[in-house]
């Protein structure tokens, strides 16, 4: 079933825009980072555009924003909608915006039309989404669900020593209400840009998102000695040759298993120009649809490391640094979500989504499902970073009937 309330891509564009001005950069991005004047104005803004539509802001200790427009049964659980305002400082237009902003479009469309659901609908802006200037990023939906805690992600300093929980209030943005209020929502749906390129290249213009893949980061150290650039080389405890081959190993070993790894950071001591380095450091990031496989391709990583460095003459450590598990979506409003894109006959396909998201983390408490539409080459986090005005109206149809077809429509 279509939703008939007054849904405007042409506002929603509008909106887009309207929000990119706000932080606007020479290149045609938007640098509008967490817990900045530019974040409080635009916050101030949505808060505005939302109570024009008939909602009603809560504001938590977090500065998570909760609009809510009241439903006709005050006892059922609020259906939510949200992502985030913040931006990475070259970040895009759409990124976490497009989700916001397409829910402030059905609050709209539902005030103009005057139509009542049965239960609540909310719309949600996380804070610090993107963790730019705070990290770790999804500090505002993480510490509601549980998994930071409160007082930890208010002590948190940015690189010029300013404190998140100070900062929140110089903005005048830090609420009274409980975060983890917002455990009880009975539904959260999050339309986003895929960040990737699969959509695009095959031509479709949604993705339903039907759970998050596994993910385990690890710290890999590599020591071995210093020696002068002129010395032999055989014979050498070489950490920089031992930490190239240790990459390549990774490389051959994800691409076996079907896994994603990323070597982001890499540090190397003394970092002279004529001394072979006696350590390095790098990140490692492995990514797989299935946590068995994932252990498996750990546990052969640290096996073949251990192998290399023998061979070698160092040592390689790869050590546990963080560590999510595959989060499935809820199959019910993966259905909604289906049967709404189908019915409109919107080119789609069902996939998962590889990037964290504030959906990734909601989910561990409250049945959430996400939607993505293309994104122009998969880029993200850049200031080109581009959709269509069409792929984003296809991305407000059907996530406003799936929110509908989960709130209910009140009749009579």
């Amino acid at each position: 079933m279509t939703s008939n309330i007054p849904l405007s891509g042409a506002r929603l564009w509008d909106s887009l825009m309207e929000y990119a001005r706000i932080g606007a950069t020479p290149k045609g991005g938007c640098n509008r980072q967490t817990l900045t004047d530019l974040d409080g104005q635009a916050r101030d803004l949505l808060r505005r555009q939302a109570e024009a539509a008939g909602a009603t802001l809560t504001l938590d200790r977090l500065g998570n924003m909760a609009l809510t427009r009241p439903g006709r049964d005050p006892s059922r659980k609020p259906v939510a909608i949200g992502s985030h305002l913040d931006t990475q400082p070259t970040g895009g237009k759409f990124d976490g915006v497009l989700g916001v902003l397409a829910g402030l479009e059905i609050l709209r469309a539902l005030h103009e039309a005057g139509v009542e659901t049965e239960a609540p609908v909310v719309l949600v802006n996380w804070t610090n989404e993107e963790g730019a200037r705070f990290s770790p990023p999804m500090m505002g939906s993480g510490a509601a669900m549980g998994i930071f805690p409160e007082a930890e992600v208010l002590a948190k300093t940015d690189a010029a020593g300013a404190t998140f929980g100070a900062e929140l209030a110089r903005i005048g943005w830090q609420g009274s209400a409980d975060p983890a209020a917002l455990q009880s929502l009975g539904a959260y749906f999050e339309l986003h840009i895929e960040q990737g390129p699969v959509l695009e290249r095959e031509g479709l213009d949604l993705g339903i998102v039907t759970h998050a893949l596994a993910q385990h980061w690890f710290d890999v150290r590599v020591t071995g000695a210093e020696a002068h650039g002129g010395s032999a080389m055989a014979g050498r405890q070489d950490a920089l040759m031992a930490a190239a081959e240790t990459a390549t190993m990774i490389e051959g070993a994800a691409l076996a298993c079907g896994a994603r790894a990323t070597i982001g950071r890499m540090t190397l001591h003394p970092d002279s120009r004529n001394v072979v380095p006696g350590r390095v450091w790098f990140s490692l990031d492995t990514r797989h649809d299935h946590e068995r496989d994932l252990a498996a391709l750990a546990a052969t990583l640290r096996g073949e490391a251990a192998a290399i460095g023998a061979r070698r003459g160092v040592q390689i450590a790869i050590e546990d640094f963080w560590i999510s598990p595959a989060t499935p979506f809820d199959a019910t409003l993966v259905g909604h979500l289906r049967d709404a894109a189908k019915a409109r006959g919107i080119p789609h396909k069902e996939m998962p989504t590889a990037i964290g998201h504030d959906a990734v983390y909601v989910a561990r408490k409250v049945p959430t499902v996400m939607l993505f539409c293309p994104c122009h080459g998969g880029l993200s986090h850049n200031e080109a970073e581009s959709i269509t005005p069409a792929w984003a109206e296809a991305g407000l149809l059907v996530l406003a009937d799936a929110v509908l077809a989960t709130a209910g429509i009140a009749k009579g």
